[in-house]
């Protein structure tokens, strides 16, 4: 249960971490919250298979989150460096 744990703590660490790009206006302390609470509403879960289901919803989040800033980026660099004939 403790190994369990810590890969809760470590995922809401990440996607915290994540959050302080997301894009919009307020759009970092809107994620924050979502994800603050999402994991208020999911603090006393105790059964294991819930619970890698949640860790795997979340990691599934993560990568659509990190997909999203690769994106942007791309985007930005394109825009930048394309020729306008």
């Amino acid at each position: 249960m403790s190994e369990l744990r810590s890969k809760v703590i470590t995922l809401y660490k990440h996607l915290q971490y994540l959050g302080r790009d997301y894009p919009g206006l307020n759009g970092p302390q809107k994620f924050r919250k979502q994800i603050h609470d999402a994991f208020i509403n999911n603090k006393d879960e105790r059964d294991p298979k819930k619970i890698v289901a949640l860790l795997a919803q979340g990691r599934y989040l993560a990568k659509e989150v990190e997909a999203l800033y690769s994106l942007k980026k791309y985007r930005t660099v394109k825009q930048r460096y394309s020729y306008n004939d």
